[in-house]
């Protein structure tokens, strides 16, 4: 892996996913997809290698000013800038998205759990569909269908992510259910802070995951007149099948095992995805 980018090195041990999925782009696409992804997972992170909100706010406020050098004609020397930047010239891609995904990110330095789900698909479509359709112009599929189809699976990526991640926030006293959810289902967060499952907690998790399960759905309805090109960018609706199916097998526990692991097969799974032309 040594010949990889800085970016791409990023993206590949932090967003393994998008990182597969974008290996399936044209060479001209790819260095720009690994640093929409870079930048995305280093405003991702911000929650969680700060020791306090306000410290978080200056990261995200260094990445806005960051993000006007660019379009200023003025990029910063940085790993994930440059390349950035690069990408923005060359494919034009809109200034008040990429500082939807920063804005977005301020969700993340409050503790306390989204109010409702409102409030959760407010910050799913700030961050994990808008950088959908980022990409999607990255890749040049900026067609009706095409973000027709962001639209929904942006949401269900997201929640299923969220499902995903729920032990790693829980360990950080962090939770992203919502508040109503959890608090007409009983779900007790202390116990969920100290990773341990209850009816309740896979109740509310259900809903999530159905949600996911729906928007995969709306997602490929547009699917025959969705050009492949856009293909690299909606290739994770296949991993997301897969995710479901599994946490279905664990009966809805956000906390089994086997949901942490590495899904096997990731690979084919994309590579027979990307032969027939479907997500």
């Amino acid at each position: 892996m040594s010949g990889l980018s800085p970016c791409a090195t990023l993206v590949e041990g932090h967003d393994r996913d998008r990182y597969l999925c974008s290996l399936f782009a044209p060479e001209a696409e790819r260095e720009h997809l690994f640093a929409l992804y870079a930048f995305n997972q280093e405003v991702a992170k911000t929650a969680e290698v700060v020791s306090e909100p306000m410290i978080g706010q200056i990261r995200l406020q260094w990445w806005r000013e960051s993000l006007a050098g660019i379009y200023e004609g003025q990029p910063r020397q940085h790993e994930v800038v440059r390349p950035l930047a690069q990408a923005v010239e060359a494919k034009g891609l809109p200034r008040s998205l990429l500082e939807t995904i920063v804005d977005a990110r301020e969700f993340d330095l409050d503790p306390a759990p989204p109010e409702d789900f409102e409030t959760l698909r407010l910050y799913v479509e700030g961050t994990s569909t808008t950088l959908l359709h980022l990409a999607l112009r990255i890749l040049g599929a900026v067609d009706g269908a095409s973000r027709q189809a962001a639209e929904h699976l942006g949401p269900a990526w997201a929640y299923l992510g969220l499902l995903r991640a729920l032990p790693l926030h829980a360990r950080q006293k962090r939770c992203y259910l919502p508040a109503d959810l959890c608090a007409e289902a009983g779900v007790d967060l202390q116990e969920v802070f100290e990773l341990r499952s209850s009816p309740a907690l896979r109740q509310v998790c259900g809903i999530l995951a159905s949600a996911a399960d729906e928007h995969l759905a709306a997602a490929r309805r547009p699917a025959r007149a969705v050009p492949r090109a856009a293909l690299p960018a909606l290739l994770p609706a296949r991993l997301a099948d897969l995710y479901l199916k599994r946490l279905h097998r664990a009966g809805g526990d956000p906390f089994a095992p086997e949901l942490q692991a590495p899904a096997p097969g990731r690979v084919w799974r994309l590579a027979w995805g990307n032969w027939i032309g479907r997500y």
